[in-house]
């Protein structure tokens, strides 16, 4: 459990720092969020304050209308519109007029009226077969008069604004229209109309009607886009705010005004919508800020307080660190200390165990030499040759702290021995196999007996092909198996021995009883073969 604190020290005081750091950058997003909403209420109330304002406007020509006792004439509307004074305080408004409503077949009197306001022969354009009709008559500030005449009822946009008008005693906007294009005008503006209806007896004196109960014709306003809301947004103090407005849902086609000032990207994530109703026309305006906004709070002090909570708890990770370190320094002493008295005292048991073993090793080589031996000089040789053989395993046992041999090394050290010469390449071939303890000692008194006999017997060691030794490793992990080819070529022919002698019993029996495998033997006409297979132990 104690190797695993500094990280979870580490990791609870981390989680908690980056959870503050979490918080306060959630709080200070909130933060400006909410500013930034605020700004977004302000640009809206200033639109809607002057849009109303407006609006007021044409109520005030609509009461001027119905006030007018059916005399309303060019002249008393010009006087009336001059009196407002509108500029520069209502910017965006372009005007004010009025539009009589007729049937089709009603026109002379319009054209009449026409010919005695602006002196033009003007007939209502374009023609229709609509139910109704409601040509411009009249408008302040006194427009282009190619204006004067033209039919708004055949206008589509114009045409369903001026029905809600009629139905309802509202004024109503139209959606977006491009002022100017009807008439033909070279320059066309993006904006809205709004039409109010007159009362049944204003107007009527002037533009006689058949049916005295419909209504005389409908007061408007006409609006351009880019100058009314530009001059709401830039009243002091300005906003740090970029405006879309949309007749309806926000799609590119209902887009009625766009901000000149270019909204910041990296801050759109505070963007906001909002939704306003004018003159029964519902509008989408989209809020974004520009580079001038700026976040109640900065966004260094989340990260500060992040990086201060990883910095304590990586300093409180190394410090618990330093101290199971230090505490298993003391530990690993102790344990080595002990470990060490324990080695001693095995090494000594080990040591005890290998003299007994070599010193029966040995008495039991001594007694089978001397019973196989002729005399006390054969006797001499044929037990120290034995004894080296005995010597170079366990000097390579030694080298490798008793721990493995390499078998290519044994077998050359137990022929040169013999041979006493250096092998040539090519006599051995196999690959690297290590060898345990017992395994070195019993194939090393092998290899010593089999080179012995090659010595005597045949005419080994004078040049590769007359001995050759192959080994390889076959099985499985569990059930692996080194397989040793021993191949002597003679001469003279070989033949099976009649009698065994201790050499060749002591072969056998570090093969079969030692190592617990199998040795073959094939006498050839020209040499022997010699197959020795043994569990690898590893």
């Amino acid at each position: 459990m104690k190797r695993f604190f500094p990280i979870a020290a580490f990791a609870a005081v981390s989680i908690a720092g980056m959870a503050m750091a979490a918080l306060s950058y959630v709080t200070t997003q909130e933060a400006a969020r909410l500013k930034f909403e605020a700004v977004a209420d302000d640009a809206l109330n200033r639109i809607d304050a002057r849009v109303g304002s407006s609006l007021s406007l044409l109520q005030s020509a609509k009461a001027f209308a119905d006030a007018s006792g059916g005399n309303l004439t060019e002249a008393k509307f010009a006087t009336f519109f001059k009196a407002l004074n509108l500029e520069p305080g209502f910017s965006g408004l372009s005007g004010l007029g009025y539009l009589p409503l007729i049937k089709p077949g009603e026109e002379a009197a319009v054209e009449t009226r026409i010919q005695g306001d602006f002196g033009i022969d003007r007939r209502l354009y374009p023609d229709s077969t609509l139910e109704w009709r409601t040509p411009i008559t009249l408008f302040e500030p006194r427009p282009d008069l190619r204006a004067i005449g033209y039919d708004m009822y055949t206008d589509e946009v114009r045409r369903r604004a001026i029905d809600m008008a009629l139905a309802s005693n509202d004024a109503r906007a139209t959606g977006k229209v491009l002022l100017g294009a009807p008439t033909g005008s070279e320059q066309v503006y993006p904006g809205f109309l709004v039409f109010a209806k007159l009362n049944p007896d204003s107007a009527r004196v002037t533009i006689p009607s058949a049916d005295a109960s419909r209504p005389a014709g409908l007061i408007y306003a006409s609006f351009r886009s880019e100058q009314l809301f530009t001059t709401a947004l830039q009243r002091i103090p300005l906003l740090p705010v970029s405006i879309e407005v949309f007749d309806g849902e926000p799609v590119k086609d209902n887009l009625l005004y766009r901000s000149l000032t270019v909204p910041d990207e990296s801050l759109d994530r505070f963007k906001s919508t909002r939704q306003t109703v004018v003159a029964g026309r519902s509008w989408t305006i989209v809020f974004h800020p520009t580079s001038a906004f700026a976040p109640p709070l900065s966004l260094a002090v989340p990260f500060a307080i992040g990086f201060f909570g990883l910095l304590l708890g990586t300093t409180i990770a190394l410090a618990a660190r330093y101290q199971e370190r230090a505490f298993d320094a003391v530990t690993q002493l102790h344990e080595a200390t002990e470990k060490s008295l324990a080695d001693k005292d095995l090494m000594l048991q080990e040591m005890k165990h290998r003299i007994k073993n070599s010193i029966a090793r040995v008495l039991a080589m001594a007694r089978q030499t001397a019973a196989h031996a002729k005399g006390i000089d054969e006797f001499s040789a044929s037990f120290s040759a034995r004894l080296q053989a005995m010597a170079a395993s366990q000097d390579m046992l030694t080298r490798s702290r008793w721990q493995k041999a390499d078998l290519g090394e044994l077998l050359r050290i137990e022929l040169g021995q013999v041979f006493g010469k250096e092998i040539p390449e090519g006599m051995l071939k196999g690959p690297p196999v290590e060898l345990d303890e017992t395994t070195t000692q019993a194939l090393g008194l092998t290899f010593h007996e089999l080179a012995t006999n090659a010595l005597k017997y045949g005419e080994a060691a004078n040049s590769v092909g007359v001995l050759n030794v192959e080994w390889s490793l076959s099985g499985g992990r569990k059930d692996k198996r080194l397989r040793l080819n021993w191949s002597e070529r003679s001469g003279k022919p070989v033949k099976k021995p009649e009698k065994i002698g201790f050499g060749t019993k002591l072969i056998d029996m570090n093969i079969t009883r030692e190592l617990d495998g199998t040795i073959e033997r094939v006498y050839e006409a020209n040499g022997i073969k010699i197959a020795i297979d043994i569990p690898y132990r590893t």
